[in-house]
């Protein structure tokens, strides 16, 4: 697949990615109290958006003919 990801975005989705698994992982450990569920759909949406962020490839992006890697 086509890297569709540039350098700001990647980095922009690590440091976000990190700190809402952080703060999941908290919420999680009954540090914050959000509850389970958030904590969970926290600790999901920062693994995914780490992942897409080390893969260079995003589907949301792909699937609305978006690209932020300069190569288009």
């Amino acid at each position: 697949m086509e890297n569709n990801i540039g350098i700001t975005d990647r980095l922009v989705r690590i440091v976000a990615g990190i700190a809402l698994a952080a703060l999941g992982l908290a919420s999680l450990g009954d540090l914050l109290g959000f509850g389970v569920t958030v904590g969970a759909a926290l600790t999901l949406l920062g693994l995914v958006l780490v992942g897409t962020g080390l893969v260079r490839v995003c589907l949301l992006y792909r699937l609305l003919g978006v690209g932020t890697s300069g190569s288009r």
